[in-house]
């Protein structure tokens, strides 16, 4: 009996052994399944939102594409309209009126180089007669011998008897070879045959220096074309493709035929690059535009935050069986807070904008107030110190404006400030030029980068046209609404001048016009009537 105690009692703890290795057999089963259910999740969780901050990016790009597209296609229907109205107005002085006399050629030939100077994508402006012989021009002197019937648009118009314009392929200017985009229309005889052709020509450079304005990467491209596939200008710039023939390139054989308008993925077949481009159909002339973003760029940074994300991951899943279930659960909690702030940081911003916006703002006028004027005109005596430019400074005042309140009560007399308060908002042509209401009925204009007499031209255009609303004042011997404006523009020098002698001189020339008689702009030599 002795003897087989030993060999039981081994027999015992073998089985005791055994049961307990099967009891935690199921644990551990769960354990490993649990980690590897939560590491396979943290995976595919992380596949999904790497695919989708995908989408959102290329979405995104999209978007911008279609801005840029809506940008350009905005910006060219706005330069040929113009050139297309002068054109108009050219045509039917012609036809009617006639250009045969040196009399007629001389009033022609001043009326086109007007119309150049004041619009600044013109190249030039041409009349030529029915043997393309060039008839009057806006150049200041014409050049003798020359004929311009070889040219694409002479030709069409001689066959085409519509009267819509007509924009041809790019050619070098034969007065100043340049490159340049044509709009033309057709002359009529009074019989209804072929008398000529009206040219309007517009700076190449004047789209290029547009389409430049946009960060579109490295591989980005911008072109203009005709609705039949000729290309007046592409981004990046290269003169050997100006008026080539694209329109076998998907977007004109497959995209345009299905729809005016769109965005779509395409390979370029002039450079191979896959880009995310948007396109537009001009309605009312036949021009084309597309915007295009490069989908390598567009994803480069995705492609950075996939792999870093990615890197993140696998650190987590490698250690997740020493942090477990509750490192999990103060990283989800993390995420949900930073959610929470960044929510936070956003409302905050935008209420910090909103209250900005209001507290720099005129609340009858809704120009620039006193606050921001003052702010506004500190900063840019300081720009045109450092940069030694000129600084134009205009002091507009209501005339006889208590007599306007006196008489028609003080809601017809807000009335009143705002439409003013809109024509002196709309003077402002660039986007440093501050238009504001400086106290009571008067109003202010400064205009960096301005001397006198570019102020003042702004500042009698301001008078003119509030003259021009006729709004009635019986109070005023006017009849109506007029104001009186006082000029003055410093170059500042060190420590000479400050911003409240640029105000005051201005106000001092403002109280001068007034003195003079109202309705008119008073200037440091004279004043303006």
């Amino acid at each position: 009996m002795r003897s087989s105690h030993p060999r039981a009692l081994a027999a015992a703890t073998k089985r005791h052994l055994g049961d307990a290795a099967l009891g935690r057999l199921p644990i551990m089963l769960a354990a490993s399944a649990f980690v590897i259910l939560v590491c396979a999740s943290l995976v595919g969780v992380e596949a999904w939102l790497t695919w989708r901050a995908r989408v959102v990016q290329l979405s995104e790009a999209r978007i911008a594409s279609n801005n840029v597209a809506e940008a350009v296609a905005q910006h060219a229907y706005d330069t040929i309209k113009e050139a297309d109205t002068v054109l108009v107005g050219l045509v039917e002085r012609v036809e009617h009126d006639g250009a045969g006399t040196p009399a007629e050629l001389e009033r022609l030939h001043q009326l086109l180089a007007l119309r150049v100077r004041a619009l600044p994508q013109l190249h030039g402006l041409f009349v030529y007669g029915a043997d393309g012989a060039w008839i009057t021009n806006s150049e200041p002197s014409m050049l003798s011998g020359q004929n311009n019937a070889d040219r694409e648009y002479f030709i069409y118009h001689r066959s085409h008897t519509g009267d819509a314009p007509h924009i041809g392929p790019p050619i070098r200017s034969k007065s100043t070879h340049e490159w340049i985009v044509t709009v033309s229309r057709r002359i009529n005889r009074a019989d209804g045959g072929f008398g000529g052709v009206a040219l309007a020509t517009i700076k190449m450079a004047y789209f290029k220096k547009f389409q430049e304005r946009y960060n579109i990467g490295q591989a980005g491209a911008i072109f203009l074309a005709t609705d039949q596939g000729t290309l007046l200008i592409r981004r990046p710039y290269d003169e050997a493709m100006l008026g080539r023939d694209i329109s076998a390139l998907p977007l004109f054989a497959r995209y345009l035929s299905v729809s005016s308008a769109g965005t779509a993925t395409i390979k370029s077949r002039l450079d191979g690059v896959t880009r995310i481009n948007s396109y537009r159909r001009l309605e009312e002339y036949p021009l084309v535009v597309s915007a295009a973003l490069s989908e390598a760029e567009t994803l480069a940074d995705w492609r950075t935050d996939a792999w870093r994300n990615g890197i993140m991951v696998a650190v987590i899943v490698l250690g997740i069986g020493a942090l477990g279930f509750r490192l999990i659960l103060q990283i989800q909690q993390r995420v949900e807070a930073e959610n929470e702030l960044r929510k936070a940081r956003g409302s905050l911003e935008t209420l910090n904008a909103t209250l900005e916006q209001l507290a720099m703002q005129d609340g009858l006028t809704g120009l620039a107030n006193r606050r921001k004027f003052d702010t506004a005109i500190t900063e840019e005596f300081s720009r045109a110190t450092r940069n030694a430019s000129a600084l134009a400074l205009i002091m507009i005042d209501v005339d006889c404006f208590k007599q306007y309140n006196d008489i028609y009560g003080h809601a017809a007399g807000d009335a009143c400030l705002r439409a003013i308060g809109r024509v002196v908002g709309d003077s402002k042509r660039r986007p440093g030029d501050m238009a504001a209401r400086y106290g009571g009925e008067e109003l202010a204009v400064l205009l960096p980068g301005t001397d006198v007499a570019g102020a003042l031209v702004v500042a009698e255009k301001i008078r003119q046209a509030i003259y021009a609303l006729e709004l009635v004042h019986s109070g005023n011997p006017n009849g109506v609404v007029t104001v009186s404006a006082g000029v003055e523009a410093f170059e500042p020098v060190g420590g000479e001048q400050r911003p409240v002698d640029l105000i005051e001189a201005a106000d001092k020339l403002l109280y001068q016009a007034k003195r003079s008689g109202r309705n008119r702009v008073g200037a440091r030599a004279a004043v303006a009537a």
